[in-house]
């Protein structure tokens, strides 16, 4: 058998659907499929409106779609500098072992520092060994010392609406 073309593509709102359909299949992955509430609504909004807020990456083999990553600008006040964070990084089943989740991760590395960032972050789950075992061979270093802490949902709300 043959290995495949693998290319990558900056996103399009065409992609909409296939994009829908990675973050459905991560939230599978990932045992979070309750909380894969995305539309493609909101995508469009986020991803292609007025202010896009994060931007994707489409990965392709042999011109079929195979798997994405989805990542947005961050800011270091200790570095002055702007940062590139991965939300998510999924691919398919059938095309894992082919080398698209490191083709990925080099293109963020390479697009981090044409843009002029001083860190490349992400968050894993500590259960995911293929992608720990991936993100160590690339030189990531875990950070155990710090937590995500997150306000969501009706917690938001309530935090927005109350007097500081």
């Amino acid at each position: 058998m043959d290995t495949p073309a693998i290319t990558l593509r900056p996103a399009t709102r065409a992609d909409i659907p296939q994009i829908l359909d990675f973050i459905r299949g991560l939230a599978e992955y990932e045992k979070l499929a309750h909380e894969a509430v995305a539309t493609p609504a909101l995508l469009e909004t986020h991803l292609f409106g007025e202010r896009p807020a994060a931007e994707v990456v489409i990965a392709e083999a042999d011109g079929v779609p195979a798997g994405f990553a989805l990542f947005f600008h961050s800011f270091s006040t200790f570095l002055g500098q702007p940062g590139l964070y991965l939300e998510d990084l999924f691919v398919l089943p059938g095309h894992r072992g082919l080398g698209i989740g490191r083709r990925l991760m080099v293109h963020l590395a390479q697009l981090a520092v044409a843009r002029g960032c001083g860190r490349f972050e992400w968050s894993v789950l500590d259960w995911n060994e293929p992608a720990i075992r991936l993100y160590r061979s690339l030189g990531a270093v875990g950070l155990d010392e710090w937590t995500v802490q997150r306000v969501t949902g009706e917690a938001l709300q309530a935090l927005a609406r109350s007097d500081a």
